[in-house]
C-alpha cells in the first residue's frame, strides 16, 4: 500500500526509512532502544525496547489509550484506541509515519468522524481505487514480548511471553469502532 501511495505521489527510493524512524522514535520518553530495518522499500521490522514504562506512559496520562498494571510477577496491559484518544497514539509515532497518516487524510489524524466506507470513497476519489483497495486490505503486524508468561490476549494470539496482533489498517485510520487489545500475564 505504501509503495502504491508513494508511486502515485511520484516518490522514489525507500517509502519507509527504518533507520530514520528508529532515530526519531528513540527520543520518545521511556524508550531505551530502537532497532528497525527495512525488509523492503515499503516494509520495516525490528524492535522497540521500553525500559521505563512510567516515562513512556506519561505521554498518554489521562487519555485511556494505554493502561498498564503490574503486581508481583503478573500484570495487564490494555490498549484502547478510539476517536477521542487516537491523536495521543499518533504522538508516540515517528514523524515520518505520522506524515503518511496525514497524507492519507486519515480520520485519526484529521479528527473527522466518518465511516470506513465513506473514507474508502474519499481515498479512491483522491488517489485511486487501487490505493483504496490496498488500504482496505492492509494490516499492521505487532509482536510484543511481556515480562511473564501470557495467559490471555484479547484481539490477538499468544505463545509463551509473546503476543501477536494483526491490526486492520482501515480500522486504525478511521476508528469507526474502538480498537481494544488486552494482554494478561503471570
Amino acid at each position: 500500500m505504501i509503495r502504491s501511495f508513494s508511486a502515485a505521489a511520484g516518490q522514489t527510493g525507500n517509502e519507509l526509512d527504518g533507520q530514520a524512524i528508529a532515530r526519531s522514535m528513540s527520543n520518545a520518553p521511556g524508550v531505551s532502544s530502537v532497532r528497525l530495518t527495512n525488509t523492503s522499500s515499503s516494509a520495516v521490522t525490528g524492535q522497540i525496547r521500553i525500559s521505563r514504562i512510567n516515562d513512556f506512559l506519561s505521554v498518554t496520562q489521562g487519555s485511556g489509550f494505554i493502561v498498564f498494571e503490574q503486581a508481583g510477577s503478573g500484570g495487564r496491559l490494555t490498549v484502547n484506541i478510539n476517536r477521542n484518544n487516537g491523536r495521543v497514539m499518533l504522538s508516540l509515532l515517528s514523524p515520518q509515519v505520522v506524515d503518511y497518516f496525514n497524507a492519507l487524510m486519515a480520520p485519526i489524524a484529521t479528527g473527522e468522524e466518518i465511516s470506513k466506507d465513506e473514507y474508502l470513497d474519499i481515498a479512491a476519489g483522491f488517489y485511486s481505487k487501487a490505493i483504496s483497495d490496498e488500504i482496505a486490505n492492509s494490516k499492521i503486524q505487532a509482536s510484543i514480548e511481556f515480562p511473564g508468561r501470557i495467559t490471555n490476549a484479547r484481539g490477538g494470539t499468544f505463545s509463551g511471553r509473546r503476543a501477536n496482533f494483526d491490526i486492520p489498517l482501515l480500522d486504525l485510520l478511521v476508528l469507526e469502532t474502538p480498537l481494544i487489545y488486552e494482554v494478561i500475564w503471570n
